[in-house]
């Protein structure tokens, strides 16, 4: 899809004009394509009671679909655990991944305004980098984003939202989502 300057997400022109040339001179990068890029964010919610109740995993699928503007998809489980009278097959969880503008566009609603709405909100955690420079972030409820219905909430439910770049050690990464907006605590 050919991005016009109509539906250009801000947030993906601030990154190309502002933000790379700013890593390059931080870093002392000369190559454009060696600064760390971000490919996808994963949103994945784990529903553990929709072994009992399929309507929770379809409440959960619908909060997803509005967060993201982009229909989920279902995971089902692996492997059988009898202590959790799981069974091989069945729906536990939904997953959504976004790419290009659709994830610049999430990125900059849960940077400016989701996650200001937290109660008691002082930053997200610095710790949770893996060994490649990808960032994990967990949300405990999904009313932070401003296109639930409060109301209409049958079961508070969290997610797990994942940053996953091309390349780069975790300060590039870092420094790249710092320049994007993320609200890390202060140190």
């Amino acid at each position: 899809m050919k991005q016009t300057m109509k539906n250009y997400p801000r947030l993906l022109k601030r990154y190309r004009e502002e933000i790379i040339p700013q890593i390059q001179k931080d870093f002392d990068i000369k190559n454009l394509m060696a600064v760390p890029r971000l490919e996808k964010i994963v949103v994945n919610m784990g529903v553990g009671e929709a072994i009992n109740d399929i309507k929770i995993l379809e409440g959960a699928m619908n909060d997803m679909a509005t967060i993201t503007g982009q229909k989920p998809v279902i995971r089902r489980a692996r492997k059988a655990i009898s202590n959790f009278k799981l069974r091989e097959g069945i729906p536990v969880g939904c997953k959504v991944t976004l790419r290009q503008a659709k994830m610049y566009e999430f990125l900059d609603r849960l940077v400016n305004f989701c996650l200001p709405r937290i109660r008691d909100f002082n930053g997200v955690s610095r710790k949770s980098f893996d060994q490649q420079g990808n960032y994990t972030l967990g949300i405990v409820d999904q009313a932070i984003f401003p296109e639930i219905d409060v109301g209409r909430i049958q079961r508070t439910q969290g997610m797990d939202i994942c940053f996953v770049f091309n390349h780069g050690p975790r300060e590039h990464t870092e420094r790249v989502l710092t320049l994007l907006g993320m609200p890390f605590e202060k140190a």
